[in-house]
């Protein structure tokens, strides 16, 4: 039996925000970054495709599934989401943030801190998540004392070594340094 082809992986620039701290979600001077599009899903297994991509730049630790209906970060490792079914809406940035649509073939990056929240998503949503090497994902909730201690730990959070979707050249690397 053949191999499966690889998934064809767009050079294209992310979209780029930088999210303020509110208060409660600590977000990170480093962009969220979203690429719309960027991996073309042809495969019989869409989040297998994403699982390759994502593995051959050195993200791992991967899971399927969706985005949690109520607001969260990540203080201790940076994140990426890639859609392989459905779409939803999230809200990033937390409560004063952005809401953006996401559809099969979108991969958004978030930088340890970025608050997210599902507010709507079709049946079939499913999504990618991976994480640079390094430790584990702990989810916390927006709350003064979660802020406190998040703020010590996000600036200790190590800059990846590649970007998930396009490797070590990708925009990642570019646009994170020069944002530290």
């Amino acid at each position: 039996m053949p191999a499966a082809p690889s998934p064809r992986v767009k050079s294209i620039e992310p979209l780029s925000i930088v999210f303020a701290d509110d208060g409660l979600v600590p977000n990170n001077p480093m962009p969220f970054l979203v690429y719309k599009a960027v991996i073309d899903l042809g495969g019989a297994d869409p989040a297998a495709d994403i699982e390759g991509v994502f593995a051959a730049n050195g993200w791992g630790d991967m899971w399927r599934n969706g985005v949690y209906d109520y607001l969260h970060y990540h203080a201790t490792v940076h994140e990426a989401l890639g859609v392989a079914g459905g779409t939803a809406r999230v809200r990033f940035g937390g409560d004063q943030g952005q809401e953006l649509e996401l559809r099969p073939g979108d991969v958004a990056i978030l930088p340890a801190g970025t608050g997210h929240q599902c507010i709507a998503a079709s049946s079939d949503f499913c999504i990618v998540g991976a994480y640079p090497p390094g430790p584990k994902m702990q989810i916390t909730r927006p709350t003064p004392e979660n802020h406190a201690r998040a703020s010590k730990t996000i600036p200790e959070v190590p800059m990846p070594a590649t970007d998930p979707v396009l490797g070590a050249g990708g925009p990642l690397t570019r646009l994170w340094q020069q944002a530290r």
